[in-house]
């Protein structure tokens, strides 16, 4: 065996020192002299290796060397012997049994980690809300909240204004315009068709209103807290004015691109459903609901799969300054390989986020329907006087519910955005540089 400069074995001779036969005064450096005879007179013969058993420390005491020693020999004179391999010598490294050597090999149990027991790589930058690496889900839902935390003012700021100005709205539409549509029908087992016709016709109508408003103020909170949140990236405060101005450029287009994919979304469900209606309305009743049934759940798979591959699409023209063909683009490339792991993020942020507002808004609908002419029994029968008082009360719950999740689902969004970049383009070197990071290395632990 050969060893390595400063690591041979305790209590051996180097594995190219003097035969057995052999032995006479060393030079300097260790070696036996060849000039001179195997056997001095008066000089007993001795056997290898008999100082480094005698001169050795006990174990637990080597000390690396501290200069450059022979290849072929024992180190220098004047340096610490080399320390030796093995179970005696002395501690393990700090990492235990993930470090070097541990059970698990170089990186041990941990994976790559181990090695940390020797210091482990550096740590991602983390110069906002979230380190500059991948990102798991945690952290992504972490980084909105953070957002939300850190930058309250902006954030509430704009949360508040846009669901005050929405709500708003909708009390005074469901008060003076929708109030008179009448859908008593609904809830009378003796109405006509044409009742029940007209009936659905009006809330149908009072839905499509409600939900237009909501969405106008949707994309404009989603618009504005999409540059909240991507300044928080990189630690860097900012207004409302600013995230204004920065925006406003974008938010016509940014409306545009939630009505493309609302009218595809609707499209594609018409047309799962149309083959149905078309049987039924030819007669074939049992036949045509059982074709419509189908053609809502082939058409509902689809139509979620498509919003998912274009759900990243509103931060890309909003950071990027996109058109609406190009953003879908860019999320349909983003989101290729990992649909179900943006699916599941998505679906979970959102039900965290109506968890939370519920717990706000049903409260709220309880005392206003408790303040109401009929009560609570009458709200829950559908049959309640929904009048000025309920909606207004119903109102405030919805407005403080707003509040709540417009910050985590734009936040959740922003960030799937920046970590499927980080994953892909490695974004986290561009974000480094602009957040001034100097010497921005890969993160010791990635993301799920």
């Amino acid at each position: 065996m050969t060893d390595t400069p400063g690591w041979a074995s305790p209590g051996s001779a180097p594995s190219d020192g003097p035969n057995p036969g052999v032995s006479g005064p060393a030079d300097p450096s260790g070696r036996p002299n060849p000039a001179q005879p195997a056997d001095r007179p008066g000089q007993a013969p001795q056997e290898p290796g008999t100082k480094w058993s005698e001169e050795q420390p006990p174990p637990g005491q080597w000390s690396a060397p501290t200069g450059p020693t022979d290849p072929a020999g024992p180190a220098a004179p004047g340096q610490a012997p080399p320390p030796p391999p093995g179970p005696g010598w002395g501690t393990q490294p700090p990492g235990g049994p993930g470090g070097y050597g541990g059970p698990g090999g170089y990186g041990g149990p941990a994976g790559y980690g181990g090695y940390g027991g020797w210091g482990g790589p550096p740590p991602a930058a983390k110069p906002g809300v979230i380190p500059l690496r991948p990102l798991g889900v945690g952290e992504i839902l972490d980084g909105a909240v953070s957002t939300m935390r850190t930058h309250w003012r902006t954030v509430l700021g704009i949360s508040l204004t846009v669901a005050v100005l929405t709500e708003v709205i909708v009390v005074l539409l469901q008060g003076l315009v929708l109030d008179d549509t009448s859908t008593e029908a609904l809830n009378d087992p003796s109405a006509t068709l044409g009742e029940l016709s007209r009936a659905m016709g009006d809330a149908l109508l009072s839905s499509t209103v409600v939900f237009a408003v909501s969405l106008v103020g949707t994309v404009a909170a989603t618009a504005l807290l999409t540059t909240v949140t991507s300044r928080a990236v990189l630690g860097r405060p900012v207004t409302a004015g600013e995230a204004w101005r920065d925006a406003r450029p974008q938010v016509l287009k940014l409306f545009g691109l939630i009505c493309v994919l609302l009218l595809i979304a609707v499209g594609i469900v018409t047309v799962g459903t149309l083959p149905g209606i078309l049987v039924a309305a030819a007669g074939s009743g049992g036949a045509g609901i059982a074709l419509t049934l189908l053609g809502v759940l082939g058409a509902g798979v689809v139509a979620l799969w498509l919003m998912i591959r274009f759900s990243l699409a509103s931060p890309a023209l909003m950071l990027e300054k996109q058109g609406i063909t190009k953003a879908m683009s860019r999320s349909a490339k983003l989101v290729r390989g990992s649909w179900w792991r943006i699916f599941g993020i998505q679906l979970l942020a959102t039900i965290i986020a109506n968890v939370v507002a519920s717990i706000v808004v049903i409260p709220f609908t309880f005392l206003a329907a408790a303040l109401s002419g009929d009560g609570v029994s009458g709200f829950l029968n559908g049959a309640g006087d929904f009048g000025w008082t309920f909606l207004i009360v119903s109102g405030v719950g919805s407005v403080i519910g707003s509040m709540i999740t417009f910050p985590i689902t734009a936040g959740v969004g922003v960030l799937l955005y920046i970590d499927q970049r980080i994953r892909r383009e490695a974004l986290d070197l561009e974000l480094a540089r602009a957040a001034g990071v100097q010497d921005h290395g890969p993160g010791a632990t990635p993301g799920s």
